[in-house]
């Protein structure tokens, strides 16, 4: 059998090969040789679109309103960030883009997309997250403001004294700063204001003839959120409508033929 001594001794002086992960041990040989991709600089693949880029940006700005962590008025001024950063996407680099495909320029960016490429990627993604940004306002900001008091209503939801009230306010506050621009062939589309909301009409006139289209602009000296009145107990509900849904209401006045 042996002298256990020797043996345990031989164990210690003989060197062990060290032991190899398994991952290793599966390989079929050792003489496979690794080779590795030339890379290259210039491929397209090592670039991001700028403009991608900082859209992927405003959707960190989004999720920041899609955490439920947040303080509630924390995630509601997140969604109106986010709003305002897209606006000024559009106005700035969007429309960079859009002169640059109606010079018909073909200059392909180190990124391997053109500017139609580009402009093409930015509407899928815009039109992907501005659906996000309204399923969220809808299903979960506003229900979490109504559990706190706070309502945002639509005219159909008023009571008919609220109503008469919102009524009163059009007829005082807003209608005498709506003028509507006339869009037909003898009066061209007109120049809209940047960051300005519009509503696009079709109407009907009394008289007959071909339907009017016109074009009211939503007055930015008057709140975009109008605020019911409240009574004065502490657990009174905050109530408030849009202003373009009061215009909207009461379009027709704008219209008095």
């Amino acid at each position: 059998m042996g002298d256990p001594f020797n043996n345990d001794l031989r164990c210690i002086l003989r060197p062990r090969k060290p032991a190899l992960p398994r991952s290793l041990l599966l390989r079929p040989s050792w003489s496979r040789k690794i080779v590795l991709k030339k890379c290259v600089f210039s491929d397209p693949e090592n670039f991001i679109n700028r403009e991608l880029s900082w859209l992927e940006f405003n959707r960190r700005v989004l999720e920041e309103a899609q955490d439920p962590t947040q303080p509630l008025i924390e995630r509601v001024k997140f969604l109106t960030i986010f709003s305002s950063n897209l606006d000024e996407f559009f106005e700035i680099r969007v429309a960079g883009i859009k002169q640059q495909i109606k010079s018909e320029t073909s200059d392909i960016g180190p990124d391997g997309l053109s500017p139609t490429d580009t402009f093409d990627r930015i509407q899928r993604t815009v039109r992907q997250l501005v659906a996000t940004q309204c399923a969220l306002w809808k299903n979960e900001l506003l229900p979490e403001l109504a559990k706190n008091g706070i309502y945002v209503r639509e005219m159909a939801e008023l009571s008919a004294k609220r109503a008469a009230w919102a009524h009163r306010y059009f007829q005082q506050e807003v209608l005498p700063m709506l003028t509507p621009l006339a869009v037909d062939a003898s009066h061209p589309f007109p120049h809209l204001l940047n960051r300005s909301h519009n509503l696009l009409v079709r109407a009907k006139l009394q008289r007959g003839g071909e339907p009017l289209h016109a074009i009211v602009q939503v007055p930015r000296a008057v709140s975009r959120l109008i605020a019911l009145p409240r009574g004065k107990g502490a657990d009174e509900p905050w109530e408030y409508i849009y202003l373009a849904s009061l215009i909207k209401q009461h379009i027709g006045n704008c219209f008095p033929a």
